[in-house]
């Protein structure tokens, strides 16, 4: 049935909004070519969004022709503040944007173990509104968490999970209660995966895995474009894959003996400690493994850049992460078996870290141990891949919201 004018107006809007997000500000002559729209219809739904307060003139196009369909329109980026937050065991990230993405305002707060529930969540919740005053932002319209754990498919919410702290799930019920502002929670592994599909590493993939390897280890799973969180939202609980290497096997609440054991910041940081390599984090919250395998890259690449560029410095270098790949690729050949991705990004600081050099060796021994053709790649993103994820999330979401037909 054809659709009703009604219908066919918010459709038309929709559309219309959605190119500029992706194309930014455009004439009213460009949406008539790019919507295929007539030029009356064009200029009904320009008059109806600037109205309804959506898209604004910012500029003229460089048409010499002086007239309405030389004025650039583009969404009014001030209509909605964003904040996307990354959840970590040691403290808190934030980021306040506008709603084309802008960042406006960034700040972090570490949290330290000893710190109780109250006062750890006071301090994440005041440092959001910090943040978001800074940002000149009056309310926040949606805000995007990221955090270890468990997001219960059904309700959204994080779960109980043995092992994080318990301001973890105190924070977002705070959030809710003290922000004017729809806060959506999820994993922070699936997050970094978005974001290095649409602005890092799997950009031209639809299908692919992300090896999240920071203080701890997981997996996000995206197949045919979609992103893939299981039954109970525990897909890529990799830490979990019993794996042959370790003195144990995992339990239902410890992943020790699990691939975690293999892969996670403090096995890297004991297996290069074994090799003689040493080395201090770039900044505060860094996992150690990140440096020694970025210090480990940069002796193999000029041994200049090495503290003791001696051979032997090298050869530790090269032994260790070739015994890292052999420990990576044995995770990853478990997910490839199962799945076949078809490319495996190895993800969080450690994964960004390596670079070139460390996908290229897990990628060999891929290629030794499974027969499914698999390309490694390395984070484009590392470890920041989790807030552009929360904020991608939150953006997708308040959009939806703004953009969405009023019933008139």
């Amino acid at each position: 049935m054809p659709a009703s004018p009604s219908t066919a107006r918010a459709i038309n809007d929709r559309v219309a909004l959605r190119l500029l997000q992706q194309e930014g500000p455009l004439t009213a002559g460009q949406l008539k070519q790019l919507t295929g729209l007539s030029r009356p219809t064009v200029a009904d739904l320009v008059e109806r969004l600037t109205a309804a307060g959506l898209i604004e003139v910012v500029g003229e196009s460089g048409e010499q022709r002086r007239g309405p369909n030389a004025r650039l329109y583009g969404i009014v980026a001030h209509r909605a503040h964003l904040a996307a937050l990354d959840v970590r065991t040691e403290g808190v990230s934030v980021v306040v944007s506008d709603l084309l993405g802008r960042e406006l305002a960034r700040a972090s707060v570490p949290i330290a173990d000893d710190t109780g529930t109250g006062p750890a969540v006071e301090q994440a919740v005041t440092l959001v509104e910090r943040a978001a005053k800074e940002a000149g932002a009056e309310r926040l319209h949606t805000v995007g968490v990221g955090a270890p754990g468990l997001i219960d498919p059904a309700t959204g919410e994080l779960r109980d999970s043995s092992g994080l702290p318990e301001w973890h799930r105190r924070l977002v019920a705070a959030l809710q209660e003290r922000l004017p502002a729809r806060v959506i929670v999820e994993n922070e592994t699936n997050l970094a995966a978005l974001a290095e599909q649409r602005d890092g590493a799997a950009r031209d993939r639809d299908t692919f895995v992300l090896l999240w390897l920071g203080h701890g280890t997981g997996a996000a799973v995206v197949l045919d474009g979609r992103l893939r969180r299981g039954a109970s939202g525990g897909t890529g609980e990799i830490g979990f894959l019993p794996v042959p290497g370790t003195s144990t096997l995992p339990s239902a609440t410890d992943c020790e003996g699990g691939f975690h054991s293999l892969a996670g910041s403090a096995a890297i940081a004991e297996l290069a400690a074994g090799h003689g390599l040493v080395a201090t984090a770039a900044s505060p919250g860094e996992p150690e493994a990140a440096a020694l395998v970025r210090q480990a890259v940069a002796t193999l690449s000029s041994p200049s850049a090495s503290p003791s560029p001696s051979p032997s410095a090298s050869s530790g270098a090269d032994r260790f992460l070739s015994a890292l790949a052999d420990r990576l690729a044995i995770g990853a050949a478990s997910v490839v078996a199962v799945l076949d991705p078809g490319c495996v990004v190895l993800g969080g600081e450690v994964g960004q870290a390596g670079g070139e050099v460390l996908a290229a060796r897990v990628g060999e021994r891929l290629a030794r141990m499974s027969p499914l053709p698999v390309e490694v790649r390395a984070s484009a993103l590392g470890g920041g891949a989790v807030l552009r994820g929360a904020l991608l999330t939150a953006r997708e979401s308040a959009q939806d919201d703004l953009f969405a037909p009023r019933s008139r």
